[in-house]
C-alpha cells in the first residue's frame, strides 16, 4: 500500500514539475518573442511543444498572446471567449517565430496545424504567406481565397490578401518569361561569407564598394561576443582587371561591436548608416560619421527629425548630389508599417527642416524599404511587400517626373531579380547597366541569411518612330529629311527619309539626348528633341513632324519698332527678332529678304531711303547673332507696296470683285475719323521677310 501511494505521489510531483517546467519554457519564450529575439523563443516554446504534459490544457490564447503585427487601428476586436489548447498556442508561437526569422518551410508547418484548427483565424493568411515564400504559388492563390472569404478575417489583413493574390498571379506569369538579365551570386571570397552579407553602395567616384557583412573577423569588444554574428562595415576596391580587392572591415570608432551596416556617402565624406543592438532590437536608429583619409571621428545619432523616438529608421541613402537623404521609418505620419521617408541636408550631413513622407504611391500599408535614386534615369528603386511582390519583400521602380516632382506608379522588377522570398537593396551603376542587391532566396541554417547578388540588366532597345504631315492639310507628307544630332555632340549627327507613307523607324541607344529636325524642299521644318536618359526599359517612342508650305507672299514679323524717322531697333524689336533667329537657324536652308515698309505720309526718296535703313538694321542683328550674310538680304520698298487689309480671322478682306484690298493712301482717305486713318497707316509701317531660295 505504502509503495502504491508513494508511486502515485511520485507520478503527481513529476506531473507538477513538468507542467512547471512548461510555463518556464514558455515565460522565457514569450520574453525572447517580446524583445524580437526569435531564434531563442523559438527554442523555448519548442521545448515546451515537446513536453506533452497538458498540451490538451485549454487556454484563453488572447491573454498571453503577443506578437509584433503592425495594426493602425486602435481598437482590435478579438473573439475573448475563444480558448484554445496548449498545443495550439505553442504551434502559433512556434510558426509565428519562424515566419519572423523567414524560415517558411518550418513556419509553414506549424501554421498548417493552426490553421487546421480553426484557433487562430488569422494564421490563415500567414499560411498563404508562407506558401508563397516557399514557391507554392497555387497553394498560396487556394489559401489567400480562403481567408479572404472567411468570416472573421482581419480588414487590414483582407486588404494584403488581394494584394498578394496579385503577386501569385504575378509569379505565375513570371516563371514561364525569359529575359535576358543575368543574375549570380557575387565572389564568395569577397563578398558572401559569413553568415550574411547584404547592402552595397558605391562611394569615391563608383571606385569603391561599401557593403554589410556578418563574418569572423568582424569587431568585438570581449570574447563572449561572436562577430560571426553582428554586422560591420566593409569595403572593396575595384581592381584594373574589374574585379574587387579582398575587403577591409573600417574598424572602430565606425563599426562599434553592436550591429552596423546599411550605408551611403555623400559628396563630403560623410556617411550615414543604420546601427543596433541584439539587446535592443526594437531600437535601430541612422547615425552619422565624418571621414578624412579613410579614417573616422567617432558617429553620433541623428536628432529626432530623422530618429523619431521609441520608433525605427533604418537604410539612409544620400541622392548624388548630397542634398537628399532617404531612410525607411516606421514612425507616425506614415501609411503603415515601414515607409520611405526624405528630408534635405547640406553638405556636413545636417539635416534641413522636417522629413516628408514619398506618398502614397510609392508607400502601402505594408512595409517599403531600401531606397536607392538613380540619378541619371531620374528613378527611385526600392522593396515592398505591399505592391503585389512574389513573395517577402520585391523590388520595385518608380520614375521620377521632376517637373511636376511626382512619382510613377511603382513597377515590380519581376524575375530572375525579384523571387519568391526577400529581395532588396537594388543599386546600379550610372548606365543601368550593371548593379548589385541583396536576397535570402538561397537555404541556409536559421532560414533566412542575406547574400549579395550581381546583376547584368537585359539590353535596353529604344525605338523611335512617327509620321510626316503637311501642317495645313494634315495629311501625309513622304519623304522628309529628318536630321538627328547629339546635343552633347558625342556622336556625329545622322539622316534618314521618311517613305512613301511618310512614316520613319529608328532604334536610339540609352542615355543620349537628341535634336531632330524634319525638312524638305518648299515646306518650313519642324523639329522635335528625346531624351533617353531616363528610360529604365525597352520603350517605343512616337514623334510626328508637321511641315507648313512656305508661301509665296511676305510673312509679316509683328512687333518691330524704330525711334521716329530713325533706323534705330527699340529692345522690344530685338527680342522679336530673336525668334526670327530661332526661326532661321531652324531652316538654316532657305535665304530670306529682309524687307521694310513706310506709310504714303512723307517724301517718296526719303521713304525709301529710310525703309532700306531699317531693313539693314535687322539684316545686322541676324548677322551679329549668327547668321551668315549670304542667307540674308536687306530690301527697302518705301511705300511702293502697301499692306493688305486682313480680318479678325487674319485672312485678307476681299472687295467685290474678290480681289485683295491694298491699304493704299486713297483707301485710307475714305476714314473720316483720323484714329482710324493712323490704324491703317500702321499696318503700312512694317518689316517683313520672304523666302527667295533654297
Amino acid at each position: 500500500m505504502k509503495s502504491k501511494i508513494a508511486c502515485l505521489l511520485f507520478l503527481v510531483i513529476s506531473s507538477m514539475s513538468l507542467a512547471q517546467s512548461k510555463r518556464i519554457y514558455i515565460y522565457k519564450g514569450n520574453e525572447y518573442f517580446n524583445k524580437l529575439d526569435y531564434a531563442n523563443a523559438v527554442e523555448q516554446y519548442k521545448l515546451a511543444l515537446s513536453d506533452s504534459v497538458a498540451l490538451a490544457t485549454m487556454i484563453y490564447p488572447y491573454e498571453t498572446q503577443t506578437t509584433n503585427q503592425k495594426l493602425s487601428k486602435t481598437k482590435v476586436v478579438v473573439d475573448s471567449t475563444l480558448r484554445v489548447t496548449m498545443e495550439q498556442y505553442l504551434h502559433h508561437h512556434v510558426a509565428w517565430c519562424y515566419y519572423r526569422l523567414h524560415d517558411y518551410p518550418n513556419a509553414e508547418k506549424h501554421l498548417k496545424n493552426t490553421v487546421a484548427e480553426k484557433a487562430y483565424p488569422d494564421d490563415s493568411y500567414y499560411l498563404a504567406q508562407s506558401y508563397m515564400n516557399n514557391n507554392k504559388y497555387d497553394e498560396a492563390i487556394t489559401q489567400f481565397e480562403d481567408y479572404i472569404r472567411s468570416s472573421g478575417a482581419d480588414d487590414e489583413l483582407l486588404h494584403a490578401a488581394q494584394v498578394a493574390m496579385t503577386g501569385c498571379y504575378l509569379a505565375k506569369e513570371e516563371i514561364g518569361k525569359t529575359r535576358e538579365i543575368s543574375v549570380r551570386l557575387a565572389d564568395t571570397s569577397v563578398f558572401n561569407k559569413g553568415t550574411a552579407s547584404f547592402a552595397t553602395m558605391y562611394f569615391d567616384k563608383d571606385q569603391k564598394l561599401l557593403f554589410t557583412s556578418a563574418r569572423e573577423g568582424g569587431v568585438i569588444l570581449n570574447e563572449k561576443q561572436q562577430s560571426e554574428y553582428l554586422c560591420d562595415l566593409y569595403w572593396v576596391s575595384l581592381n584594373e582587371d574589374s574585379t574587387w580587392s579582398a575587403p577591409t572591415n573600417f574598424g572602430r570608432p565606425l563599426n562599434s561591436a553592436q550591429n552596423d551596416g546599411a550605408a551611403s556617402f555623400n559628396n563630403n565624406n560623410v556617411i550615414f548608416y543604420t546601427r543596433w543592438s541584439e539587446e535592443k532590437r526594437k531600437e535601430q536608429n541612422i547615425y552619422l560619421a565624418r571621414m578624412v583619409n579613410m579614417k573616422f571621428f567617432e558617429a553620433y545619432k541623428l536628432d529626432s527629425v530623422v530618429n523619431y523616438p521609441g520608433y525605427r529608421s533604418i537604410q539612409p541613402y544620400v541622392s548624388m548630389d548630397g542634398r537628399t537623404l532617404y531612410f525607411s521609418s516606421n514612425r507616425p505620419g506614415g501609411l503603415g508599417g515601414m515607409d520611405i521617408w526624405k528630408i534635405a541636408i547640406d553638405s556636413a550631413g545636417n539635416t534641413i527642416g522636417q522629413a516628408e513622407n514619398l506618398g502614397a504611391l510609392i508607400n502601402s500599408d505594408q512595409d517599403e524599404v531600401t531606397p536607392f535614386f538613380h540619378e541619371v534615369s531620374s528613378t527611385l528603386f526600392f522593396s515592398s511587400n505591399g505592391h503585389g511582390s512574389m513573395g517577402g519583400l520585391d523590388i520595385f521602380k518608380a520614375l521620377y517626373d521632376r517637373e511636376t516632382s511626382a512619382f510613377s506608379v511603382p513597377m515590380n522588377l519581376g524575375m530572375p531579380i525579384n523571387s519568391n522570398r526577400d529581395d532588396a537593396y537594388m543599386m546600379w551603376d550610372s548606365r543601368l547597366s550593371k548593379g548589385f542587391f541583396s536576397s535570402d532566396r538561397e537555404p541556409c541554417k536559421g532560414g533566412s541569411c542575406y547574400d549579395i547578388y550581381e546583376v547584368v540588366n537585359e539590353p535596353i532597345h529604344i525605338y523611335l518612330s512617327g509620321y510626316s504631315y503637311n501642317k495645313e492639310t494634315e495629311e501625309i507628307l513622304p519623304n522628309v529629311k529628318l536630321s538627328f544630332k547629339d546635343i552633347r555632340g558625342a556622336f556625329p549627327s545622322y539622316t534618314i527619309v521618311t517613305d512613301s507613307n511618310g512614316f520613319y523607324e529608328k532604334e536610339l541607344t540609352y542615355g543620349v539626348e537628341l535634336f531632330i529636325k524634319g525638312q524638305k524642299i518648299n515646306y518650313f521644318a519642324d523639329a522635335t528633341s528625346v531624351n533617353t536618359n531616363s528610360i529604365t526599359q525597352t520603350t517605343s517612342i512616337t514623334r510626328d513632324f508637321y511641315l507648313r508650305p512656305i508661301p509665296q507672299d511676305e510673312i509679316e514679323i509683328e512687333g518691330i519698332e524704330y525711334d521716329f524717322n530713325s533706323d534705330k531697333l527699340r529692345p522690344a524689336s530685338e527680342a522679336v527678332l530673336d525668334k526670327l533667329l530661332e526661326f532661321l537657324e531652324l531652316n538654316n536652308n532657305i535665304v530670306v529678304e529682309i524687307n521694310s515698309h513706310t506709310d504714303a505720309r512723307g517724301k517718296d526718296i526719303y521713304n525709301l531711303d529710310l525703309s532700306q535703313r531699317r531693313a539693314k538694321s535687322c539684316v545686322d542683328y541676324l548677322v551679329s547673332k549668327g547668321i551668315t550674310p549670304e542667307r540674308l538680304i536687306a530690301k527697302g520698298y518705301g511705300e511702293t507696296q502697301p499692306n493688305q487689309l486682313y480680318g479678325p480671322d487674319k485672312k485678307p478682306v476681299l472687295d467685290a470683285e474678290g480681289k485683295p484690298v491694298l491699304l493704299t493712301e486713297a483707301y485710307i482717305d475714305t476714314f473720316k475719323v483720323k484714329a482710324e486713318r493712323e490704324v491703317l497707316h500702321q499696318k503700312n509701317r512694317r518689316t517683313s521677310f520672304k523666302v527667295i531660295n533654297q
